[in-house]
């Protein structure tokens, strides 16, 4: 089973890391294989219901995560920063996060009915144009809900999805992934092995 891109990138820092964003990042996964870029790419996060209630869940979790960080001791940050760094992964300044995608890495099949990823599995999926519809079910966290990815090039991409958990119930979430530049510095993501 081949590990998923976007969730082996949160293998070491994954207690961190609240649900939404973890599936969302796996559903990003779903048009690499058409025409993405490789190189660096800036994930924004939003979480509209959040929103209309004058909150925004997404960054508050975010947030939470660097205050984690900074107030970690410097030798166990500097690790966790080195750990997700190792993985193609960095938190950025404006609330989002980086992500390296390897040549290998954006050229990997796109999501297939029944495909597993880790915890989660998908079905229902739809290619029409440059959408991809389809439902996600994960069992750790135990979370579902239904996904929408449209490819607005080979540099662009936005995810919208509607998922529910009992840690966190119905939420709607939205994630625009843009390419950066090819130069990865040091997010430069060494393949581990079974990747």
């Amino acid at each position: 089973m081949r590990t998923p891109l976007f969730l082996s990138s949160f293998s070491a820092p994954a207690p961190l890391l609240a649900l939404p964003l973890v599936v969302l990042l796996a559903l990003g996964s779903s048009v690499q294989a058409q025409t993405l870029q490789p190189g660096l790419w800036e994930f924004q996060h939003q979480n509209p219901s959040a929103q209309q209630s004058g909150g925004n869940a997404m960054a508050e979790r975010m947030a939470q995560m660097r205050e984690q960080l900074k107030n970690m001791p410097p030798e166990s940050r500097k690790m966790m920063e080195q750990q997700m760094a190792a993985q193609g992964v960095a938190l950025d300044g404006n609330g989002g996060l980086r992500v390296c995608i390897s040549p290998e890495q954006a050229q990997q099949a796109p999501i297939r009915e029944g495909q597993r990823e880790g915890q989660c599995t998908y079905s229902q999926v739809r290619h029409s144009g440059n959408t991809w519809k389809g439902h996600v079910r994960c069992q750790e966290p135990a979370s579902e809900g239904d996904f929408t990815t449209t490819l607005y090039g080979p540099e662009h991409f936005v995810t919208e999805a509607v998922v529910t958990s009992k840690e966190h119930g119905r939420m709607a979430m939205k994630t625009e992934a843009r390419r950066l530049g090819s130069d990865c510095g040091a997010l430069s993501k060494k393949p581990a092995a079974g990747q």
